[in-house]
């Protein structure tokens, strides 16, 4: 560390990371104090008030109708994610609605994965289900208790049948859902797919956990691993996308270097294979031992949050947790 940013972490402007600093850095358990008051700060003081102040009645932001497309990115499923990110209270009324909202109109019932759009009788179209949104609703979803609902361990199923690792092929695979997104069903297998369902799984504690979990959490960082986080696994010497090398915060469907290595070590991996990301993630450290956000939806969402190529607590965090993670 070029020097310590954790004091600046722990101002009590950005409540979350004062909470995620004083428990994923400090190690402060649950019930101490300033934890406590952190995380009932949350709701009250910041970007999570601000969202939930442009809530409707019935748990949705903007059109019922339209939850995914239409309104990028300030519809319900993107403000769901964010109020996610930012550990908001499971137990608020208006969480709970949204929670209630998103499983009547985005989860297909006929599959129990997550759709982009409604159908006539409710649920979510069974032709629009996508893998990347699917692995968000259901990381949101059991981050704010809902792991035992039934349709959540109907997703979750849904991500150990049908979520694929491969490595490029010479024919994608046919049949439901593989035909309808090439994006994301095509001869390679979507890194945001990937990402997304396993930071799903990672949410699970890992007591519950079955083996055939566990199987998928392997297969999915071997997967990630195999491509040294963010490059062609094929060519090493090739970035896979330059924008995964560029941090940014949140990132709804997309993914970046950091937020990958962040599920990884989360998960306990010390892979000599991540060390070329661990190094991108280090080189990119200021004098002060902060780093920046170096891409933003900011202007599309409900919330504009902290600002593009200016110092990031939220980056600043994640990368502390990640090189605190991996070095101990």
């Amino acid at each position: 560390m070029n020097s310590d940013p954790t004091e600046w972490l722990l101002e009590e402007e950005n409540p979350s990371v004062r909470y995620f600093t004083l428990t994923g850095i400090l190690e402060e358990v649950e019930d101490n104090k300033e934890v406590r008051n952190a995380k009932e700060r949350i709701m009250t003081k910041g970007i999570v008030p601000k969202i939930l102040k442009k809530q409707k009645e019935g748990g949705y932001w903007v059109d019922p109708e339209n939850f995914y497309v239409y309104t990028k990115y300030r519809g319900t499923v993107w403000s769901f994610i964010v109020l996610a990110e930012f550990n908001a209270d499971r137990t608020n009324d208006q969480i709970k609605q949204t929670c209630e909202y998103i499983l009547e109109n985005s989860y297909d019932r006929e599959s129990g994965g997550f759709s982009a759009r409604s159908n006539e009788n409710k649920g979510g179209s069974h032709e629009h289900v996508i893998p990347c949104l699917t692995g968000n609703m259901i990381w949101a979803l059991i981050k704010f208790g809902f792991l035992e609902d039934p349709r959540v361990k109907q997703g979750i199923k849904w991500i150990l049948k049908y979520q694929r690792f491969d490595d490029g092929i010479k024919l994608a695979p046919k049949g439901w859902p593989y035909q309808r997104y090439n994006n994301c069903w095509g001869k390679h297998t979507c890194h945001m797919g990937v990402v997304k369902n396993l930071k799903a799984l990672t949410e699970i504690p890992p007591n519950k956990r079955s083996d055939e979990m566990k199987d998928f959490i392997n297969k999915a960082a071997e997967y990630l691993l195999n491509h040294h986080i963010y490059k062609q696994s094929h060519n090493l010497n090739i970035v896979a996308k330059q924008e995964w090398t560029q941090f940014g915060f949140p990132l709804l469907w997309k993914i970046d270097a950091l937020e990958v290595l962040d599920i990884l070590t989360k998960l306990g991996y010390k892979d000599n294979r991540m060390q070329d990301a661990i190094d991108l993630v280090i080189s990119k450290q200021n004098k002060n031992g902060r780093w920046f956000l170096e891409k933003t939806f900011n202007g599309r969402m409900q919330v504009n949050i902290e600002q593009k190529n200016r110092e990031s607590k939220w980056i600043s965090l994640f990368a502390l947790r990640i090189l605190k993670r991996f070095y101990n």
